[in-house]
């Protein structure tokens, strides 16, 4: 308030995970009254207009619809990793990353649970030492945070209620044991992260309308065939963390799947694992223990976009194996032991990014990287890394990175 005129404020919302969800300027805005001067005083001399401008706004405010928040929150909580961008999903009708307000009926209930923060259908019982899924949990909320708990058993009647349910976070808990309907009332549930527990299992029966499934640094050894039955919306899979071997993933472990993102980082693979879906834009391999490529590993891939395989112990990758990628625009070998640089990668049109530092790679050849002639490729690279390598690069020809954008995308030398 200032000299008796209120001023315009941003409404203050807490925060959750990340950022609140902003209008098209950038800022809330919520204003109410004529748009040129909402505050002017009245003035002597008009009386007869003051009336009738205070009936019209009257009127304006009866007719107007309550304000309704349209942003929600990023659920960024699991180690600072970014959240797949819904929009690059592979063809599920709920795939936003927003709930569907309008179609939820709001109660504007009181209910909380005892310690919880409640705010626009958010309940947040993070950090609070509980042990069980807490009780009182109104039927509109669609986000309901219960990390870092002692939990260790999500009960049958758990989530009963919870027909609205869009997030359940469930991070750094210790569940070990999930009773096969505890996810039943979840009919809208699509994301569910329950990352650094103790389970040896991926849960059954989850939700049908789930999208993304976040269960890494958990015990799991096992990925039997059926248990992502009927999980037609899914389009992403966060599993590393879990002592996975090759020969723990069923023959039609994935069958019905519809990925397009799919980690399995810092397991125990010695290979990269097969029939995985073919869907797949992103692969992120990492930090395992596979020391080849063979020519059938990534045949049928070929929609993929981004392949990581680095902090591996991969010492060949067989020739035309990358040719089956070919739209592979990101490719990550680093932190391995390649002694050359791969060949096919001049035949991969749409390749931008290749990541080869900290290898044993000791020669750089001028065709390595770049097509002969003219008008081959698509899309020049905007990023080469080759540093850590033993490569005397003052004898690497200027003409092998032709197809570059800038030489400050190229990185070698500094080797140790």
């Amino acid at each position: 308030m200032a000299n008796g005129v209120p001023t315009h404020a941003e409404p203050q919302l807490p925060l959750f995970g990340g950022l609140p969800g902003k209008g098209p300027e950038g800022r809330y805005e919520c204003r109410l009254g004529p748009p040129d001067n909402p505050f002017s005083p009245w003035l002597p001399g008009m009386p007869t207009m003051w009336p009738l401008w205070l009936l019209a706004s009257l009127l304006a405010l009866s007719q107007a619809l309550p304000f309704e928040q349209k942003g929600f929150w990023d659920f960024t909580l699991d180690d600072g990793l970014p959240m797949l961008n819904d929009e690059e999903a592979s063809g599920a009708e709920t795939t936003s990353g927003v709930p569907d307000l309008d179609s939820l009926t709001p109660t504007f209930s009181a209910m909380c649970p005892f310690g919880c923060h409640c705010h626009l259908r958010v309940v947040q019982c993070s950090d609070l030492g509980l042990k069980t899924v807490p009780k009182e949990i109104s039927p509109d909320t669609t986000l309901l945070d219960l990390q870092n708990n002692g939990i260790s058993e999500l009960r049958r009647d758990d989530f009963k209620g919870l027909q609205h349910l869009y997030a359940l976070v469930l991070v750094n808990n210790k569940i070990s044991k999930i009773h096969e309907k505890a996810f039943s009332p979840l009919r809208k549930l699509q994301k569910l992260y329950i990352s650094k527990n103790h389970l040896v299992e991926i849960p059954p029966n989850l939700p049908s309308s789930l999208v993304e499934l976040r269960i890494h640094d958990n015990r799991i050894r096992k990925v039997p065939k059926g248990v992502f039955s009927g999980l037609r919306s899914m389009n992403c899979i966060e599993m590393g963390g879990n002592p996975l071997e090759n020969s723990g993933f069923e023959p039609g472990a994935f069958d019905g799947l519809k990925l397009n993102y799919l980690r399995i980082s810092e397991a125990k693979l010695t290979g990269i694992p097969k029939d995985l879906p073919e869907t797949l834009n992103e692969l992120h391999l990492d930090h395992n223990k596979i020391q080849a490529i063979e020519l059938e590993d990534l045949l049928r891939y070929s929609k993929l976009y981004r392949l990581g395989l680095g902090h591996n112990q991969i010492r060949m990758i067989e020739n035309g194996s990358l040719s089956f990628l070919p739209t592979l625009r990101e490719l990550h070998l680093d932190n391995n032991k390649l002694s050359r640089v791969p060949s096919g990668l001049p035949d991969l049109k749409l390749l931008q990014v290749v990541y080869l530092h900290t290898n044993n790679i000791t020669k750089v050849g001028v065709n390595d990287f770049c097509p002969v002639g003219f008008g081959v490729k698509r899309a020049y690279y905007n990023g080469i890394s080759l540093f850590n390598n033993p490569v005397p690069y003052w004898e690497v020809q200027p003409a092998t990175f032709r197809c570059v954008t800038d030489r400050l995308a190229i990185q070698f030398g500094n080797y140790k």
